[in-house]
Parts: C-alpha cells; sequence; structure tokens
C-alpha cells in the first residue's frame, strides 16, 4: 500500500483517540498527551468495538489521530485499521500503530497494511511527547524502538 499524504494539524486543535487494551499504557499515554502534548481532546477505548461506539455516540468528529496497539480484544489492530480506512468520516485521520511488536517484519507488515506511521513500546517517556507533535505536523514517524 502507498503512503497517505499527511496533514497538518497544531496540538491544541487535536482530537486524539488512543485503542490500547493495558490499563497501565492506556493511562501513560492519554497523561502524556493531555499533559505534554497539550491536545485539545483526548479519548481512550481498549477495543476497536469500543472505539467505532465511541464515533458514534460521541460528537468528536473529526479525529486528526489514532494510536491503535495491535494486539486487542477482540480483533487485532489490522482488522481495526482496515474497518477505519473504510469509514468515511475517518479518511483524513491518521493512525499510527503502537504495539511492543518490534521486529522489521512488524513494521513492514504495518506499512504494508497502511499505517501512516509505527511507535514501537514501551514508550519512551522523553521521545513520546515530540513524537506525537511531529506525527501531528505532518511527518510520517517509523520508529520501532
Amino acid at each position: 500500500m502507498t503512503e497517505r499524504t499527511i496533514q497538518s494539524v497544531e496540538p491544541h486543535q487535536a482530537s486524539v483517540v488512543v485503542v490500547e487494551d493495558n490499563a497501565d499504557n492506556l493511562f501513560i499515554i492519554v497523561d502524556m498527551l493531555r499533559e505534554d502534548v497539550r491536545v485539545k481532546y483526548c479519548n481512550a477505548r481498549a477495543s476497536g468495538r469500543q472505539l467505532f461506539k465511541l464515533l458514534e455516540t460521541q460528537a468528536i468528529l473529526p479525529v486528526d489521530l489514532i494510536l491503535l496497539d495491535i494486539q486487542i480484544p477482540y480483533e487485532d489492530g489490522y482488522a481495526v485499521l482496515r474497518q477505519i480506512r473504510e469509514t468515511p468520516a475517518l479518511l483524513q485521520t491518521k493512525v499510527v500503530a503502537v504495539t511492543a511488536n518490534v521486529l522489521p517484519q512488524d513494521v513492514q507488515r504495518a506499512r504494508e497494511e497502511g499505517f501512516d506511521g509505527f511507535i514501537g513500546k514501551p514508550l519512551n517517556a522523553d521521545r513520546f511527547p515530540e513524537q506525537i507533535l511531529r506525527i501531528l505536523g505532518g511527518e510520517s514517524v517509523w520508529e520501532p524502538r
């Protein structure tokens, strides 16, 4: 799959949704997005099902960025990404894989499946806010380590 054109958005105007099933990781990511990056809106869900339920029930569109774990309940992150790409309201949404699967073949598969970027776990608290700022600024970030 070819890389998508990524639009720029100011952090204080950005809406970000995190899909992460590990409560500790979810808390840390949301905290950094709110406190360090200072995004306008941040919400989190533990699965793709919950993500789409959130989008159906709350008027948060447009969503500028979805940080999507690959290993989540009910379906993997690749299946959720396919659903996102088939949702007209999310066509311009950046979707970045955030995963502990950081081998070269994992990064390659994420590219082939159509992710807009890749951030490896464990997250580096010093680098993560800067990575998100770069993504929101329109840069394609592929950093498994």
